[in-house]
């Protein structure tokens, strides 16, 4: 079967290697579709923490299932799904508390022992596997995936007024955080952004403002819309220099800032707004399983995503599809691969 490999740092090769051998509890799924990740992009980038060169891309996925190990109970041939894409070693204190997105010893796609989703084949068992409607498109299900981490950074909000929310950054995590905010009952979404495209999406989805930082003070913007008080919680979605001191800057006493942005280069931070206005900071690591499950049962209930799909690509294209993403040299949110 082909699949994509990044094996040099920007350099992406497709590659012909042996279909999965599936074991008792897993599925063989026939890929359809995956999506382009900012993760992705920092192992094309040799920037990611843990995934190194040469080793196959993705872990957003769709497809259906051709193949099932004697011990699966809750699957078919024939069947369409995604999947959840990290396994738990089942025996930390993390596993225990249902926490596999903190497991120390998790499995993910690309990591020893389990291959990427960028191939023609994927193997997965049987317990991180999900159903998508008959009714539901591959793209549609490729996007539960990063849609369980925007609903993961909703949920790990613990302010409970619900009056006003900024999301720093509005690409693909932003502007599906805009869709887990509005889902989850805030009034007022505040978006950021340097693309106009972006923000024009932001806009178009629910956004009270949306606003770009190299244009406008969005602090000041933030503050004259609540009526000087603040924002109750900022999500940052972006890794600009400067992003964390902006966020603790527009939320209110005793708010809050959440960071989902992967920053893998250190960023100065100014701590004075977190203790003079005792506002919480806190991290928000891919999702938890039940973010998932909610994340597959928005979409399968008819979420419409399809305008995050900005292009559709050939496994061929991966490499230029990753330039895309890196450059902007066009509008982009997602960008789906098509296998």
């Amino acid at each position: 079967m082909k699949a994509a490999y990044v094996v040099d740092e920007c350099k992406v090769e497709i590659k012909d290697i042996e279909i999965p051998k599936i074991k008792d509890n897993e599925v063989l799924i026939k890929v359809k579709t995956v999506g382009i990740c900012g993760s992705d992009l920092h192992l094309f980038k040799g920037t990611h923490a843990f995934r190194k060169p040469p080793v196959v891309l993705g872990h957003e996925v769709a497809g259906e299932i051709v193949k099932i190990g004697k011990n699966v109970t809750k699957f078919k041939v024939g069947d369409r799904v995604t999947v959840e894409p990290h396994i738990g070693c089942g025996e930390c204190e993390f596993c225990e508390k249902d926490l596999v997105n903190l497991c120390i010893n998790k499995k993910a796609p690309g990591t020893p022992g389990w291959i990427g989703t960028f191939a023609e084949y994927f193997n997965a068992p049987e317990d991180v596997v999900y159903k998508i409607g008959d009714n539901i498109s591959y793209e549609m299900g490729t996007l539960v995936e990063p849609l369980a981490v925007a609903v993961h950074a909703i949920d790990r909000i613990t302010v409970p007024e619900k009056d006003t929310i900024v999301i720093l950054g509005s690409g693909t995590i932003g502007l599906l955080t805009l869709v887990a905010a509005k889902e989850a009952g805030y009034q007022n979404i505040i978006c950021t952004d340097t693309q106009q495209f972006n923000l024009d999406m932001a806009s178009k989805h629910g956004a009270a403002l949306a606003l770009n930082p190299l244009e406008v003070d969005v602090v000041e913007k933030v503050k004259e819309f609540t009526n000087g008080r603040g924002a109750d919680v900022a999500i940052v979605c972006a890794g600009a220099p400067g992003i964390v001191d902006q966020a603790s800057s527009l939320v209110r006493k005793r708010g809050e800032v959440g960071i989902v942005a992967m920053i893998t280069e250190q960023i100065p931070v100014n701590t004075y707004n977190f203790v003079f206005n005792e506002i919480t900071l806190f991290g928000a690591m891919t999702y938890e399983t039940k973010d998932f499950v909610k994340a597959s049962k928005m979409i399968n209930e008819g979420l419409d995503l399809k305008d995050f799909i900005t292009q559709k690509m050939t496994l061929e294209q991966t490499e230029e599809g990753l330039n895309i993403l890196n450059e902007k040299k066009e509008n982009v949110v997602k960008i789906i691969i098509e296998v």
